[in-house]
């Protein structure tokens, strides 16, 4: 599993700048370990946004626990995977959506009416 998540959002307004943030929650360590992830997060957007980035567009780099002791050169290996996979897609287009069980939904018992309908 990767250090990281990477979120790419288009703005739309004709600027062509990136533009990058960084958030590393306080589940993933104190202050330390937090400024660590992002001191090489910072390094990694500076590096390679320019070269892989998006224009006009707002990158997010969001910590994981993955990534509190990771090599470097396997996160910046794992941020070029991530930049590739969003530049080889169409603009527009959004991810494909998993299927299969999702944390969170329940399932309707077998003798509930469908959803929308009018109990009788």
């Amino acid at each position: 599993m990767p250090g990281f998540v990477l979120l790419v959002r288009e703005r739309g307004d004709g600027d062509p700048a990136m533009r990058y943030g960084i958030t590393v929650t306080k589940k993933i360590g104190g202050a330390v370990v937090r400024n660590r992830m992002k001191r090489r997060f910072r390094v990694l957007a500076r590096e390679l946004l320019p070269v892989h980035g998006v224009p006009g567009a707002d990158h997010v780099l969001i910590g994981r626990s993955e990534g509190i002791e990771r090599d470097f050169g396997l996160l910046r290996s794992e941020m070029e995977k991530a930049l590739g996979k969003v530049m080889s897609r169409p603009v527009g287009e959004a991810p494909p959506r998993r299927r299969g069980s999702s944390k969170g939904q329940r399932k309707a018992p077998a003798n509930a009416p469908p959803t929308g309908a009018a109990k009788p």
